[in-house]
C-alpha cells in the first residue's frame, strides 16, 4: 500500500525524549508540523518542547495507542527503543525506520551478519554466546575488543582483551551475555556517513564526516572537502547506501566506519536515527539531518543537502560544568560566543554529569583552517583538550 504524503499541519511522533528527539521536534515544528513525544521522563528534553508529551514507558499499551492516535507517522530517536513497540505502532500508523531494521541495529551479531551479506568489509570477529564459543574463539582475534551484542553505546558494554584468559575474565565481567569479539585493528581515523532513504528508495546523504572519539564518546567532528581522500569518501557513501538498501530502510541512518592505517575501510556499526556526528548540519548545510528525518517519514521529496561552510563540531559533555571546581558552574559561554562562527546548542538537561551529553558547539568558517583555529580557541576556553 502506498501511503499518502503527510503535509504540514499533521502531527509527527517520536519514541524517545532525548536531545535527538528535541532537535527533531524543532525541525518538524519549523516546517509546520505538530509533534508528539513518548518518553517516561517528565523533564525529557524533547517532551518539554513538544505539543504533546506522553509520559509512559516505551512498551506501555495505552501510551503507544495514544501516540498512534495522535501521530500520522512515528519515528525513533535512539536505537534501544524496543523493536516490539515499533512493530505495535506499525499496526496503526506509519513507522520509520521499521522494527526489523532497528532490531538489526540493536544486535551486534545480526548487524555484522547484515554487513557481510551486503558485501561491506567488516573487522574479523567471532560471536561469543556460550562457553563453547568462548573456548573456540580464534587466537588471531587477540588483541581485540569484546562488545555486548545488545545495549552497548558510547563505549559502554565493551572491554579490551589481549589474552584468552583476559577474554574469559572480560566475558564474566560483562555477565556472560552474548557478545561479539572483534580483532583490534590499526586505525588511522574514524568517519561516518549520515544518509536519508525515502519510501521510494531514493537516497541522499550528508558529506562524509571525520570523527575523533575520546573514551568511546564522540568528541570532535570535522566536515569539509579536505577531511579525507575523495575516493575513500565515495567508498564510504557506497557502502552506507548498500547497508540501507539491504535493510529496505526508510528514514535517517548513520553508518560508522574505521579507516585503517593501510587506507582501507571497514564498517563499525549503524545507528538507525540522526547521529551526533551529523548535528553540524543544522548550521553548516541547507538541509539538516533532522529535516531529512521529517521529510523521509512524511513521504516528502528528499533533496540532497548542500554544505555551505566548512564545519567543526565539539561535543559538550557534563565535565565542562565542573572545570572550575567541585560545584557545577556554567562554562564561559559569553567568551565562546564572542568568537566568529560559533553556534551553541544546549539540550535542556537540568543536571550536568561527567560523560553526559549536554550540548554541542558547531563552528563554521570560510575555510577549514579558519574553522579549526576558532574551534581550538573555543576548546581552550571550555577546557576541552586540543585535537
Amino acid at each position: 500500500m502506498t501511503r499518502p504524503v503527510i503535509l504540514p499541519g499533521a502531527t509527527l511522533g517520536v519514541l524517545g525524549g532525548g536531545q535527538i528527539g528535541r532537535m527533531f521536534v524543532h525541525a518538524a515544528q519549523a516546517m509546520g508540523y505538530c509533534t508528539a513525544v513518548l518518553d517516561p521522563d517528565p523533564a525529557s528534553p524533547a517532551g518539554r518542547v513538544s505539543h504533546h508529551h506522553i509520559r509512559t514507558g516505551y512498551e506501555d499499551p495505552q501510551g503507544l495507542a495514544e501516540l498512534a492516535r495522535l501521530a500520522a507517522a512515528v519515528t525513533t530517536e535512539f536505537e534501544n527503543v524496543p523493536a516490539s513497540a515499533l512493530a505495535a505502532l506499525a499496526r496503526a500508523t506509519a513507522v520509520s525506520p521499521a522494527a526489523d531494521a532497528v532490531a538489526v541495529a540493536q544486535h551486534r551479531a545480526r548487524e555484522k551478519a547484515h554487513f557481510v551479506a551486503c558485501g561491506v568489509p567488516v573487522a574479523p570477529h567471532a560471536v561469543i554466546a556460550t562457553p563453547e564459543q568462548l573456548a573456540a574463539a580464534p587466537a588471531a582475534l587477540l588483541p581485540g575488543i569484546l562488545k555486548t551484542s545488545t545495549l552497548g553505546y558510547d563505549g559502554k558494554g565493551q572491554a579490551q582483551v589481549g589474552t584468552p584468559a583476559g577474554l574469559a575474565s572480560a566475558w564474566e565481567r560483562l555477565g556472560r551475555v552474548p557478545c561479539v569479539l572483534e580483532q583490534r585493528l590499526p586505525l588511522a581515523f574514524e568517519c561516518s556517513v549520515v544518509l536519508a532513504r525515502g519510501r521510494d528508495g531514493a537516497v541522499v546523504h550528508l558529506p562524509v564526516q571525520r570523527n575523533l572519539h575520546r573514551g568511546g564518546i564522540l568528541a570532535v567532528t570535522e566536515v569539509h572537502e579536505q577531511n579525507m581522500p575523495p575516493a575513500l569518501a565515495r567508498q564510504a557513501v557506497a557502502a552506507a547506501e548498500s547497508v540501507a538498501q539491504g535493510l529496505d530502510y526508510t528514514g535517517v541512518l548513520c553508518v560508522e566506519f574505521f579507516v585503517l592505517q593501510d587506507g582501507s575501510l571497514v564498517v563499525n556499526e549503524i545507528a538507525p536515527r540522526p547521529h551526533n556526528s551529523g548535528h553540524w548540519s543544522i548550521d553548516g548545510a541547507d538541509v539538516s539531518q533532522f529535516e531529512l528525518q521529517v521529510r523521509a517519514m512524511a513521504g516528502l521529496p528528499l533533496t540532497p543537502p548542500r554544505q555551505h561552510s566548512p564545519a567543526l563540531l565539539l561535543n559538550l559533555l557534563g565535565e565542562l560544568w565542573f572545570a572550575r571546581g567541585a560545584e557545577p558552574a556554567a562554562p564561559p559561554w559569553e567568551q565562546v560566543l564572542a568568537l566568529p562562527g560559533c553556534h551553541l546548542h544546549l539540550y535542556g538537561k537540568r543536571e550536568a554529569r561527567p560523560g553526559r551529553k549536554m550540548g554541542h558547539l558547531t563552528v563554521t568558517a570560510a575555510t577549514p583552517e579558519a574553522a579549526r583555529a576558532t574551534a581550538l580557541r573555543a576548546a581552550a576556553l571550555l577546557g576541552i583538550a586540543p585535537f
